[in-house]
């Protein structure tokens, strides 16, 4: 058997053993995520797992008063859905797809089969639990301690990282409010601002371009410690599971990028 490593393009279960990540095999299911589109609703029923393997698909936690700020970035280096293998039925966040893509796909009832079968998979749990309270906790200080212009450089650079349509990027001023908590004049604003200083080339029809060398200089620290970390776990956490670290393409920016595996 061709080493599964070198065909899937997620992350977490490109670092399963072949024999586990074959428990799993038959019960996934390659599907579209289209951008916009919710996959599930803070407090929902869990009906499906995704692993996805491109794109981008924000976590976003709502208020009582209709406010909302995105809480992670989920891309190929992740999962949504997975609080499920610890008995959650429901959703503790939104998932909003914010750039287009694919994942593979399965029942939560096949995966946590797998997962009793499996120690690897159990493991792989528990290194993505890791990387998601990483992501969690450089969050929430940097959206306390951070002007919202570094904020939302850091945003747009998580988002670029897992985007495969260069520098521009599909996203409307209202979608970088509810990313960012703040309100819509003052991401206008922001955007002015970042325009002037050229970190953002244009701001046509709902779309981003970034100049991505002058985005990082216009984000605060927390966006390469938090990428570099959760780089590591998750290669860390493949070679914990008995299999190398999976291959990764060139970064964008040396040492900036999670990067993923090849589909």
């Amino acid at each position: 058997m061709m080493d599964h490593a070198t065909r899937v393009g997620n992350r977490l279960l490109a670092g399963l053993p072949p024999a586990d990540f074959a428990l799993l095999a038959p019960h996934l299911r390659k599907v579209v995520i289209e951008r916009d589109s919710v996959l599930v609703r803070s407090g929902e029923q869990i009906e499906h797992l995704l692993f996805p393997l491109s794109g981008a698909i924000a976590a976003i936690t709502g208020l009582p008063n209709g406010q909302t700020v995105a809480t992670a970035i989920i891309g190929h280096e992740g999962a949504v859905g997975l609080t499920s293998a610890f008995g959650a039925s429901a959703a503790p966040a939104t998932a909003v797809v914010r750039i287009s893509g694919a994942a593979l796909q399965i029942s939560p009832a096949q995966f946590l089969t797998a997962q009793h079968r499996s120690p690897a998979i159990a493991s792989m749990v528990q290194v993505f639990t890791m990387s998601l309270l990483t992501q969690l906790q450089y969050t929430a200080a940097c959206n306390a301690l951070h002007s919202v212009e570094a904020r939302l450089a850091r945003c747009l650079l998580h988002i670029h990282d897992r985007a495969d349509g260069g520098d521009l990027l599909p996203l409307t001023q209202e979608t970088l409010s509810e990313l960012l908590g703040v309100r819509r004049t003052t991401v206008t604003h922001v955007v002015c601002t970042m325009r002037a200083s050229r970190a953002l080339k244009s701001n046509r029809r709902g779309q981003l371009e970034i100049d991505r060398p002058r985005l990082e200089a216009v984000a605060c620290e927390c966006y390469k410690v938090m990428s570099r970390r959760i780089d590591r776990i998750v290669s860390r956490g493949a070679v914990g599971l008995g299999h190398g670290a999976p291959a990764r393409p060139p970064s964008r920016s040396p040492g900036s990028r999670i990067a993923g595996t090849g589909s």
